[in-house]
């Protein structure tokens, strides 16, 4: 065990105080126990997940815990449990945990992946680009299929390159010209407004002679995109629900689905082994020149700016993508 005792050092981390309101506080540096990696975090990756929190909701409880919310780390390792094997103080970590808003955090040894030197100063928020993979995996995405792919934030536009470089004909669909324009560069055969309902059916009817999709993966989170990702999908297709549906209960159009005979999957994955794999796979990707996406960390802020990367990530301004929190900014 190289770790020591934490009583007379601390760390900054960024505390949820109230809904709107985020204080960065000194903080005890956390302790790292039997199989458990303690990291020097370089930055966390702000997810959208984060933003019902943020905003208020009547049973979430503040103050959070200091670093709550984070789950996009990645630095350094800077101590290690008993029985921990396989890694080393000093490797450059992805990480899933769950405090990772501050200068250290925790995880479980199998919860990091190690970064390789050729990855050197790029940011890489491994929680997010996981899920990435694993969305693509469960979807069965390939070669000479025609994919429509709703809503081009950093997930859908990751799916846009994934799904372009596999050989399918991806027809993008967002209502920011910024994001089809991304989406676009990542491979996108044909991009689409989402402005009109039934402008958008009619386009990809006459895109695909009637047919309409193999696979549409529906990556919003909201009810339209879900209706109008439905629709779009062809007869015996897949309906890949890659958003994250986190504001109450969502009408399902049964009729269709059944007429249809639509596979639907929920690509969200909650088994640990699961999440590590596509961590895996993405530092795989991106080592290999297979996925970039640099291009998609479009906005930066330091720790003592949370509240202004919850807000981006909530409003997402013009040309906006990912927000990243760094703790070397400021």
């Amino acid at each position: 065990m190289t770790d020591l005792p934490t009583a007379t050092r601390t760390m900054r981390a960024a505390i949820v105080a109230e809904p709107g309101r985020v204080e960065v506080r000194e903080v005890p540096v956390p302790n790292v126990g039997p199989g458990e990696i303690r990291v020097r975090l370089e930055g966390c990756g702000v997810c959208a997940s984060n933003l019902p929190p943020w905003e208020g909701r009547e049973w979430f409880q503040y103050p959070m815990e200091p670093g709550g919310l984070g789950h996009e780390g990645w630095g350094r390792i800077d101590a290690l449990g008993a029985d921990v094997a396989g890694f080393s103080v000093g490797d450059r970590v992805g990480m899933l945990s769950g405090h990772a808003y501050a200068e250290y955090d925790v995880a479980t040894a199998g919860a990091v992946v190690r970064i390789p030197d050729g990855l050197e100063g790029q940011p890489f928020p491994a929680e997010p680009l996981g899920c990435a993979l694993n969305i693509f995996r469960r979807s069965g995405i390939g070669a000479g299929q025609t994919v429509a792919i709703v809503g081009i934030g950093f997930l859908g536009a990751l799916l846009t390159r994934l799904a372009s470089e596999a050989g399918a004909r991806v027809l993008a669909v967002s209502r920011r010209p910024f994001a089809l324009q991304a989406a676009q560069s990542l491979g996108a055969a044909e991009t689409i407004p989402m402005d009109d309902h039934w402008r958008i059916l009619e386009r990809v009817k006459e895109l695909t002679g009637g047919t309409f999709c193999d696979v549409v993966v529906e990556a919003v989170g909201k009810q339209w995109p879900l209706d109008l990702a439905a629709e779009l999908t062809r007869e015996r297709g897949r309906l890949i629900v890659a958003g994250y549906h986190q504001d109450g209960l969502r009408h399902v159009n049964m009729q269709l689905w059944n007429w249809r005979g639509l596979d639907v999957i929920n690509a969200h994955e909650r088994d640990p082994q699961v999440y590590l794999d596509g961590m895996r796979a993405a530092v795989d990707a991106v080592a290999s020149g297979r996925l970039d996406p640099t291009p998609l960390y479009t906005h930066t802020f330091p720790l003592d700016q949370l509240g202004a990367a919850l807000e981006a990530t909530g409003s997402r301004p013009d040309g906006f993508m990912k927000a990243l929190v760094l703790m070397g900014a400021g």
